[in-house]
């Protein structure tokens, strides 16, 4: 069978009848026949030829052409409105608001915060009811750090850090000028959320059903990521290349943070290589191990794709009221489907927030940073010294 029967096998459930058709006899074409079609009924034709050359493979395409599956695909498709992914193209950051990803929290983080404004103590309430345990009674390091719980852990504290914001004197203006929003791998949420692209409790469900998921896919796999300074991207990636090939393992760069800070994600045994060579034969300044489950942003986390797929299905998004960029190819994205298709991406795509920081935003006239932690601002710093950061801690 030619390469364009295996594609056209592979790819036949999510195509239209005809389409799939055409596909077939293109393949069977490329086997010497000729294939000749009417203007007036293509379709027509082309079944009847497959039918003529192939009636077993016909009849088992046509079956799954009609199938309920395929119908209710084509059936989303048509009914879904079609909008524009471009609409905030042109858009110059002014005001950014940035919020972090995992490994920023700290055990106790949002307790003050819900203590003295009451719209954060409204919302880690509503979170309390949908994840069904408390995150402020959280006070083990090493519970809040596992991914299941970390994820949705910070998501609440930053968008209590907002409300925080909205509380202090001057903050309500503040935030009505934020004309740009991005996160940090697990931060898109949270800004998509300030955004009002999704509501705070689907943010809940979505970062709870991430962070499980995500956790079975680590725990199913030794791997892990280590982070690299001192190196260009370029070094970093002959770096990883070298660990692979010594150790016949995949191990690659999976968050682009600035220059001379990467983080790289893999099989354990790629870690450990770089770790071992990083300062020796490529003078990196250290290689330190991350507290981490397991190698996000890689293929490892393939297995928890779907289960985030099954989550979006369920939560409605809409176009963000405020461009947020994605991590994935660091563009600000207004169709909703986009948005959510690549959401299911990001789990094994690289971060590129090196890009966001120095295309996405660049030229902003001042940043906050809202949530646990400083390392956002820190980023930032050693991209432009100069750069005006300001963090609402929780």
């Amino acid at each position: 069978m030619c390469m364009c029967c295996v594609c056209a096998r592979i790819i036949f459930p999510a195509m239209s009848t005809l389409f799939a058709l055409v596909v077939f006899c293109c393949a069977f074409a490329g086997h010497g026949r000729r294939v000749q079609t009417s203007i007036e009924h293509p379709s027509k034709d082309f079944a009847s030829l497959l039918l003529a050359t192939n009636p077993t493979f016909a009849t088992r395409a046509l079956d799954a052409a009609r199938s309920p599956v395929t119908v209710e695909r084509h059936e989303v498709r048509r009914n879904s409105p079609q909008m524009s992914d471009n609409d905030f193209d042109g858009v110059k950051a002014d005001i950014v608001f940035m919020f972090p990803g995992q490994g920023a929290q700290v055990v106790g983080m949002g307790a003050e915060v819900a203590k003295e404004v009451p719209a954060a103590a409204e919302l880690y309430k509503k979170a309390s009811e949908i994840l069904g345990y408390d995150l402020l009674a959280i006070d083990d390091k090493a519970k809040l750090d596992t991914t299941a719980v970390s994820q949705p852990a910070i998501f609440v504290a930053s968008m209590a850090a907002v409300e925080k914001l909205r509380a202090s004197e001057g903050g309500q203006a503040i935030i009505d000028s934020a004309n740009v929003a991005a996160g940090l791998s697990l931060g898109e949420y949270t800004a998509l959320a300030f955004a009002g692209a999704i509501s705070f409790e689907d943010g809940v469900r979505i970062t709870k059903a991430r962070g499980e998921a995500m956790q079975a896919a680590a725990d199913a796999s030794s791997s892990g990521m280590v982070s690299v300074i001192g190196l260009d991207k370029e070094k970093v990636g002959e770096l990883c290349a070298a660990a692979s090939k010594n150790t016949g393992t995949e191990i690659a760069i999976a968050n682009y943070l600035c220059n001379g800070n990467y983080a790289c994600s893999g099989a354990m045994e790629g870690v450990e290589e770089v770790m071992k060579i990083a300062k020796p034969e490529f003078k990196a300044r250290m290689a330190v191990k991350l507290a981490v489950a397991g190698a996000f942003h890689t293929d490892f986390m393939k297995p928890a794709v779907a289960s985030l797929e099954e989550v979006l299905q369920t939560v409605e998004v809409k176009k963000p009221r405020i461009p947020v960029i994605s991590n994935v190819d660091a563009k600000a994205h207004s169709d909703p489907a986009v948005i959510k298709d690549i959401l299911t991406k990001q789990v094994t795509a690289p971060v590129q927030w090196e890009t966001i920081m120095t295309e996405g935003i660049a030229g902003f006239t001042k940043g906050y940073e809202l949530g646990p932690g400083k390392v956002l601002a820190g980023i930032m710093k050693r991209i432009d010294k100069k750069a005006e950061i300001e963090n609402v801690a929780v």
